[in-house]
């Protein structure tokens, strides 16, 4: 039972997506997980279903839809595949969104409607060799010149980086100025100048690509600047603040899965004479990863509700990472546990869903991140 009332539209965007997963999703995962086999027939299927722009306004060819029925879908699509909800929150919240929020009319007609349909897909390039959390650090530049920007520089760890069409890049365009002088560009990959660097071999998400892209003199035109020069690290905040939402409802989703695939396996998993779901210490166990389960989707319902209510959420969101990210750890790793032996071998999901937890503590802000801008909020709340 949901102590939130649901709307049917909302509804409805959950129940898609459950039974897409069960039907399309799940029976791949593992293949695609073990092969590193991008899952590009179901990114095209999901977004004939809407959801590769859930949230993007109807007129630029999107759903439409609130946040919340956003983090419902996510969550579903991942208790499925993690690798999968990876792709289409990148594709949402850290392409469409952005640009959505600080593109011109020109550039959201020009781009939204063909990354909503999932015809193209997006990738965010904030991360560099040097520079993850301290995105100020950033050696990537954008140098004017006539009608177009010059850029040059390297970024890491770009999700969707090998398959992506549209990416929006962070560059300095003033290294004096520091983060005031970092700049959001929207780079078509198949510029020019744009070269595709090593896939790293991933714990992971392996169905996802995790490249490094290279810059070299790549001319971007002059009208790609997302908002002003000097707004990228405003830009960049505040598309991480809804996006760390995203990669909540990622962990919720995993964590379930792990939760639903260790009572399934304490029912049928006999010991001494009876199930092993009889012993106490087992059942201590389920509740407890029920409780952190019940409690992360809380947190993440929370921040996606003030986000649709145009409410301060910054804390919000990091709490739900936070807190959603370090329970699918922690949930994942019983699961384990309550397999036994079987746990930790490929013949059961429970060892993939504890290879994908990991990454939700590390990106889009790791967890230390996130404690900081907690702190940083709770001191200024509180007198």
């Amino acid at each position: 039972m949901s102590i939130v009332n649901l709307s049917e539209v909302q509804e409805m965007a959950q129940k898609t997506a459950r039974e897409f997963t069960n039907n399309e999703i799940k029976p791949v995962a593992s293949i695609n997980d073990r092969e590193h086999r991008f899952p590009e027939d179901i990114i095209h299927k999901l977004g004939e279903l809407g959801f590769m722009g859930i949230t993007v306004p109807e007129q630029y060819g999107g759903s439409g839809l609130d946040y919340l029925s956003y983090m419902l879908a996510l969550e579903e699509i991942c208790k499925g595949c993690a690798s999968t909800g990876a792709i289409m929150s990148v594709n949402n919240s850290l392409v469409c969104a952005p640009i959505n929020t600080f593109g011109t009319e020109d550039q959201k007609s020009l781009f939204l409607k063909d990354l909503a349909s999932g015809n193209k897909l997006g990738c965010f390039m904030l991360s560099e060799p040097e520079a993850g959390s301290d995105a100020a650090s950033m050696k990537t530049t954008a140098i004017l010149d006539g009608d177009n920007y010059i850029l040059n520089g390297t970024k890491s760890w770009i999700t969707n980086g090998a398959e992506a069409d549209i990416a929006v890049v962070f560059a300095s365009t003033d290294k004096s100025l520091k983060h005031k002088g970092v700049s959001a560009f929207i780079v078509e990959m198949r510029t020019p100048g744009v070269n595709i660097g090593k896939l790293e071999d991933k714990l992971g998400i392996r169905a996802t690509s995790t490249a490094q892209i290279f810059f070299e003199d790549c001319k971007v035109p002059r009208d790609n600047i997302l908002g002003s020069e000097g707004e990228g690290f405003k830009i960049a905040l505040h598309t991480l603040d809804g996006g760390r939402i995203g990669i909540a409802a990622q962990a919720v989703g995993i964590a379930q899965a792990a939760l639903e695939e260790s009572v399934r396996y304490a029912k049928e998993r006999k010991a001494f004479g009876k199930t092993i779901s009889d012993f106490q210490g087992l059942q201590f166990m389920l509740a407890d990863m029920t409780t952190r389960v019940d409690a992360s989707r809380l947190l993440v319902w929370q921040a996606a509700v003030m986000k649709d209510r145009n409410v301060k959420y910054s804390k919000q969101s990091a709490m739900a990472k936070l807190f959603a990210a370090e329970t699918a750890m922690w949930v994942t790793t019983k699961a384990i546990q309550i397999h036994g032996g079987y746990g930790y071998t490929t013949d059961y999901p429970v060892e993939r869903f504890f290879r994908d937890a990991k990454i939700t503590e590390i990106y889009e802000g790791t967890s230390e991140i996130q404690r900081i801008v907690i702190a940083r909020e709770t001191l200024k709340e509180i007198e």
